[in-house]
């Protein structure tokens, strides 16, 4: 069942992870869907795995469409441009996914805030938590067009429980925090803003970190309680297709809780529970 046909979509950050997921599970559902990242076939990121020319290859072998747009949202001209193109070809945008994220760059060192390099702000809050602004801001006029759009925030939420990073712990907050303010703000919009918690989540780059891939995880006990990406992406997919999800908006939700109000599960049948530090 196509149950988002007509809907335009963009999802940022999706070359791999989450934001691959969530493409392809919005694209499965029947949107049009527009990925955007830095990685690019012949130009992946640290050579890392994953590419937009890639996800938006299994949307359409899941049945779907969408386009690939390279593009650098710490650029505002870029993302300035992404939302061009999308009003210039489609007129409105439906479902805002802002998964971009660019900590990775750097990695999320477990380590007391007094020796961290402040070059975590930059790859957090430049390239994460402002990235993600940016796009909102560039976006709103194109989401009005929509009788009832989404923006969905990617996260990391846990009841106000501290992550034990500093940076790490202050832009997923901030990121809560922008969800909540927005919420507010758009309540007579007619746009819904959530926030969205995965669980730990077996992404490409944390299967190579543990030297193992999809079919073999479960050979690592560290992974025992760990989800596919895909888990998130049927929450995504399962929220745009709610005509009540405004009854939601301002709320940090998780994936573990949202499997068990709309019935799915990870792909491998599993309904995995929330995630708790």
């Amino acid at each position: 069942m196509k149950s988002l046909k007509g809907k335009t979509a963009l999802v940022t950050g999706a070359s791999r992870g989450a934001g691959r997921a969530i493409a392809i599970e919005l694209g499965k559902a029947g949107a049009f869907v527009y990925g955007t990242a830095r990685s690019i076939r012949g130009h992946s990121t640290k050579n890392w795995p994953g590419t937009l020319e890639e996800t938006v290859s299994d949307i359409k072998r899941a049945g779907g469409d969408g386009t690939a747009i390279q593009c650098d949202h710490t650029a505002d001209n870029e993302t300035k441009a992404v939302i061009a193109q999308i009003k210039q070809e489609q007129g409105k945008l439906d479902i805002l996914v802002n998964n971009v994220w660019g900590a990775h760059d750097i990695g999320v060192e477990q380590k007391p805030f007094r020796d961290l390099p402040l070059e975590n702000w930059d790859t957090m809050f430049t390239a994460g938590v402002r990235a993600q602004l940016a796009v909102n801001h560039f976006a709103l006029p194109l989401l009005e067009q929509s009788t009832k759009a989404l923006i969905i925030h990617t996260t990391f939420w846990d009841e106000g429980k501290y992550t034990g990073q500093f940076y790490y712990d202050l832009a997923k907050n901030a990121l809560v925090r922008m969800v909540f303010g927005l919420s507010i703000e758009l309540k007579d919009s007619g746009i819904t803003v959530l926030a969205l918690s995965p669980g730990f989540m077996r992404t490409e780059l944390v299967l190579k970190h543990f030297g193992t891939d999809e079919d073999h995880w479960k050979e690592h006990p560290e992974l025992k309680q760990t989800e596919s990406p895909y888990y998130v992406g049927r929450a995504a997919a399962a929220l745009a297709a709610d005509p009540d999800v405004d009854r939601k908006n301002g709320q940090a939700l998780r994936t573990g809780d949202l499997a068990d109000e709309y019935g799915f599960t990870d792909i491998d049948g599993r309904r995995v529970p929330p995630f708790h530090l």
